[in-house]
């Protein structure tokens, strides 16, 4: 089958409740079964741990609503590239495409492909990243002024080809149309929702008598920082701005645990009544997945004691803070099901990670299709095929998200990228402000919600956490805006080519 540019269209096929599925199986991924564990040690409290979740839900949510107006005026197929163009210009929309397709999708497609590989090995332990296949190296450590970056073990072993073997299923899955990826990504996101809300269920009538209630619900507010250092576990009392700096940091793994929601964004060509259901699937998907994670938080106090010890012998005794590799999840459901649990979690992340990418790999090709009509990124990603998909744009994706899987970079640079990502969403959402000015007579079906009050909280909010993380976290900052400058010639080199010959993959 061959691609031309009149073989296909945009087929509109995904209803309310597919573009919500949407919405939930792209955020829920494993990063909400580990990352409180960080977020305990940054934060070292109870009622800051969930201080943490609830504001992250807030902003999610906020961010979410906003972008419904932009969603409704802008349906077209490329999301928040769109709204980028529209409002900054092309350079900033390509900047945004640039990072998304180099690290953002693609970093986190191979890490989710990793995840799901990972946990696969808890039931066939042949897929394990020390069964070399061929290796090729290890490079690095290497020490940069941000910090140290690596080491990197490059090379094909069986879990990265299980990785790669599931980006290259889903790819394929995708390319024969937008309804078996849809059909695909109603079962695993109803499967491990209604999975997580079981968890939740079972894990509040279990702990409301465990012995985490009495650990953590006795002093919940006094925070401390915590570390383990040359064997010493040392703690450090936060409090005033000390406090408000680690809450800055602590938010980079649950925000990003509750990233990708904007996805939907990218499919509007492809959505039933987009002006209605585009910004409907954004407020409800986010809201349920933020409810969620708040509650999972919960149990996860309920049925663990946040602090712990690095060398406990049991789950208790290493609480959440030093939870065996960081899986807060899995010694949650060893607490409710005993050593089964680590079995039952395990299947259930297997779930959660192939759902998620299958709404990753889904959404992201049409953000390509949108720059390649542009003349901005490769000709033939802009084109559609026989059933309506860019299936040059998804076998693109896939072959980048199977090379950083080989890399053994994408843990770093999913690191490097979050500050960016932030940027990002801010100068979106104040695209909402510049439109507003630039086409006052646009139609809008639906307004932001609390304008103009509430998107700009959202801004001083966002714009507050990046200016944290240059301080507390310039590893992960300095990296992430160095990825987008570099993009800055790509794209004058790009539009300097456009009048002699396009670029063709």
């Amino acid at each position: 089958m061959t691609d031309r540019p009149d073989q296909g269209e945009f087929k509109r096929a995904l209803g309310l409740m597919d573009a919500t599925t949407l919405v939930i199986g792209s955020m829920i991924g494993s990063g909400i079964f580990i990352v409180s564990a960080d977020i305990a040690r940054t934060i070292g409290s109870p009622g800051w741990l969930l201080a943490t979740w609830g504001l992250t839900g807030i902003i999610t949510l906020i961010a979410a609503l906003s972008y419904g107006e932009l969603a409704a005026m802008m349906p077209h197929a490329g999301g928040q590239y769109v709204y980028l163009r529209e409002a900054h210009g092309p350079l900033v929309g390509f900047l945004y495409g640039w990072t998304l397709f180099l690290v953002i999708q693609a970093g986190t497609i191979a890490a989710v492909a990793i995840a799901f590989a990972k946990f696969t090995g808890v039931f066939v332990p042949w897929f394990s990243a020390s069964a070399w296949i061929v290796k090729v190296g290890t490079f690095g450590p290497y020490s940069m002024p941000f910090g140290t970056m690596g080491p990197y073990n490059v090379g094909l072993h069986m879990q990265n080809l299980l990785a790669i073997g599931s980006i290259a299923l889903l790819t394929w899955v995708n390319t024969r149309g937008i309804r078996g990826g849809k059909i695909v990504q109603n079962i695993f996101t109803l499967t491990k929702t209604g999975a997580l809300l079981g968890l939740v269920l079972l894990g509040v009538v279990i702990g409301a008598h465990a012995e985490g209630v009495r650990a953590n619900f006795t002093n919940m507010w006094n925070a401390a920082a915590v570390e383990v250092r040359d064997g010493q576990l040392l703690s450090r009392p936060l409090e005033g701005l000390g406090l408000c700096a680690a809450l800055g940091a602590a938010m980079v793994g649950s925000l990003f645990s509750a990233d990708a929601w904007n996805n939907i964004t990218f499919t509007a060509g492809e959505v039933v009544h987009p002006r209605r259901n585009v910004p409907l699937s954004l407020a409800m998907g986010t809201g349920v997945v933020c409810v969620l994670y708040f509650l999972a938080n919960v149990v996860y106090l309920l049925l663990l004691p946040l602090h712990g010890s690095p060398d406990g012998a049991t789950v208790l005794d290493r609480g959440i803070q030093f939870a065996a590799s960081d899986r807060v999840g899995t010694a949650a459901a060893q607490a409710i099901f005993g050593q089964g649990g680590a079995l039952i979690m395990a299947a259930f992340i297997m779930i959660s990670t192939f759902g998620c990418n299958n709404g990753l790999i889904l959404a992201g090709a049409r953000v390509y299709y949108a720059m390649a009509k542009d003349r901005v990124f490769f000709k033939r990603t802009g084109r559609l095929n026989a059933r309506g998909v860019p299936s040059n744009a998804l076998l693109t994706q896939g072959v980048w998200a199977s090379l950083l899987c080989l890399s053994g970079t994408y843990s770093d640079l999913l690191d490097y990228v979050v500050f960016a990502v932030l940027i990002f969403y801010v100068l979106t959402i104040l695209g909402i402000f510049i439109l507003r000015v630039k086409r006052p007579d646009a139609e809008r079906p639906y307004k932001a919600f609390g304008y103009p009050g509430v998107p700009a909280l959202y801004i001083i909010l966002a714009s507050l956490i990046c200016i944290d993380l240059l301080f507390v976290r310039p590893n992960f900052t300095w990296p992430g805006l160095i990825i987008v400058v570099l993009g800055l010639p790509v794209y004058y080199l790009w539009k300097s080519n456009q009048s002699k010959t396009e670029p063709a993959l």
